[in-house]
């Protein structure tokens, strides 16, 4: 006989923002008294294939257990609450700011949305933990003040909005405490972090009092940053902190020039690889990974090798690839030359073919070497440089180990525990 479920079930798309959000949607239901039979949709609305997967599962969710109260919020709720609204198995719809408050979930409404341009301020409640145990994701910004021609999110988030530092340092105090090893500050646009706070400070700066406010901390690794804006105390960090993970994820999108201006990003190819040399001249073990987008409309087969060269020459070996996706409202939906779907797919899997091989040759130069692994859910732990760790014995979740390595095996590094 299966256990019976007695706190409300969430399932989450998207961001890693999200999952941090889903912890403080999980303490603000059990307040509410919601029970086990409720089910909470957080959704993104990143691409129309993460919407198509949330709906689908929401209907799932329902034929497999009709008496089901199905909750749905997040970032699709938010752009387009009517269309949830109006599914026979959606019970309420929730904005995605509002999720964020304890009086959202005690309400009776069946839709619950307001205009996220109006959201004030960046969510802060004080979380104890994840049901993953391996790190901890912290939210230090919401929203975005661009307009990239492609993206809907800013429809979904609102605008740019910081936590004070004060806030994030007694998240991370408490976080620490708890036995996290890890933790990721993340956001939508982290870059932009406190150009809306007195003051104005930079991310590299709010990381720095954190850091000095909160010594136990052991590792931060950072969410994806914009190459056009890492700021001057973040490139001191990158060059003289340790806790600082040798790993920055960039929002790349694209690497030839046109479709960067297209897109309306803030960088070049040329500003790409000056920021990689530089930080791999600071940190000789730095990797990066990228969010990048193929098929945009009007690229050519040319343009699309100017993103491959550019993965190669930079070394990018963690990639978050996405056929591009039209989102309706944005700018790019209406340009008329669009790239046909199936060349889309095309080259996204060669450039994902791409990153893995790089991701190999990555792991082959770093076999003999230490490194400190945080231990992750069946079996596998993560370097500070992200690398997978197949791990020999068993350990506890989160737990931080020193591992000499011997070896690679199934796309991951091998080795043993010296510490």
């Amino acid at each position: 006989m299966s256990e019976k479920i007695t706190e409300p079930q969430i399932k989450t798309f998207g961001c890693r923002l999200n999952f941090y959000e889903s912890e403080v949607m999980r303490a603000h239901a059990l307040e509410a008294g919601l029970s086990g039979d409720t089910i909470i949709f957080n959704t993104c609305a990143v691409t129309k294939e993460a919407e198509r997967q949330a709906r689908q599962a929401i209907r799932r969710a329902k034929k497999q257990n009709p008496e089901t109260t199905i909750i749905v919020t997040g970032c699709s709720a938010q752009i387009d609450p009517d269309r949830y609204a109006s599914m026979e198995e959606v019970d309420r719809v929730i904005g995605n700011d509002l999720k964020l408050h304890l009086e959202s979930w005690r309400s009776d409404d069946a839709v619950l949305v307001h205009d996220i341009m109006a959201a004030k301020g960046a969510d802060s409640s004080l979380i104890e933990g994840y049901e993953d145990r391996s790190r901890a994701f912290l939210q230090i910004q919401n929203g975005c003040d661009h307009r990239c021609t492609f993206c809907i999110i800013p429809f979904g988030r609102g605008k740019s909005r910081s936590v004070p530092v004060a806030q994030i340092a007694r998240q991370v105090k408490n976080l620490s405490k708890g036995g996290y090893n890890e933790i990721v500050f993340t956001g939508v646009d982290v870059t932009s972090y406190g150009e809306d706070l007195e003051g104005k400070p930079t991310l590299g700066a709010m990381i720095s009092e954190v850091l000095e406010l909160v010594p136990e901390l052991v590792r931060l690794r950072l969410s994806s940053l914009d190459p056009a804006a890492i700021d001057d105390d973040l490139w001191r960090l990158i060059a003289e902190e340790p806790k600082l993970c040798p790993h920055l994820h960039l929002s790349l999108q694209a690497g030839d020039d046109m479709i960067l201006k297209r897109m309306k990003r803030r960088h070049s190819r040329e500003d790409v690889i000056a920021l990689c040399k530089r930080a791999r001249a600071l940190r000789s073990d730095m990797v990066f990974g990228a969010d990048i987008i193929t098929g945009f409309p009007t690229e050519t087969e040319e343009m699309f090798a100017n993103t491959l060269a550019l993965v190669e020459e930079c070394d990018v070996t963690f990639l978050h690839v996405f056929p591009y996706s039209e989102r309706e409202g944005t700018p790019a939906a209406r340009i008329p030359k669009q790239v046909p779907v199936p060349v889309r797919k095309e080259r996204a899997a060669r450039l994902r073919l791409l990153g893995e091989e790089l991701l190999e040759k990555l792991l082959a130069r770093s076999v003999g070497k230490e490194f400190d692994v945080i231990v992750e859910k069946g079996g596998i732990g993560k370097t500070q440089t992200f690398l997978p760790v197949a791990l020999t014995q068993n350990y506890e979740t989160g737990k931080l180990i020193r591992i000499q390595t011997t070896g690679v095996e199934d796309g991951m590094l091998t080795g043993s525990c010296v510490s």
